[in-house]
C-alpha cells in the first residue's frame, strides 16, 4: 500500500442512505456530531480508491467476498476493517 494514502472521515446516521458529513480530521468530526448530538456511525475510508479495492490491496478480501464481486456489491461495498467509531447522541461508545 501507497505510504501516501490519505483518508477522510465520513458519518453516517442510522436511517441515512447518504453520508451526512465528509471531514479530514478526527476532531472536526467530532465536534461536528457532539454538537448536533448525532447517532450513527464515523468511519476513516481512502481517497481515491475504492473500498473494495482498498481492502483486497490489505488482504481483506477472501475468495468468499471474490465470488460476490459483481458491481452492485463493490459499488457499496464496506470492509469492518475500516477504522470507525460509533455515536449515541452524539457521544462516542
Amino acid at each position: 500500500m501507497d505510504n501516501q494514502q490519505q483518508f477522510a472521515w465520513i458519518f453516517c446516521g442510522p436511517k441515512g442512505r447518504f453520508p451526512g458529513g465528509v471531514f479530514l480530521s478526527l476532531h472536526k468530526a467530532e465536534s461536528w456530531i457532539a454538537h448536533h448530538k448525532l447517532t450513527g456511525v464515523l468511519t476513516r475510508y481512502p481517497l481515491d480508491m475504492g473500498s473494495f479495492d482498498w481492502a483486497e490491496a490489505n488482504g481483506f478480501v477472501n475468495e468468499r467476498l471474490l465470488s460476490k464481486a459483481d458491481p452492485d456489491f463493490i459499488g457499496s461495498f464496506s470492509s469492518a476493517s475500516f477504522e470507525h467509531f460509533h455515536y449515541e447522541d452524539g457521544v462516542r461508545e
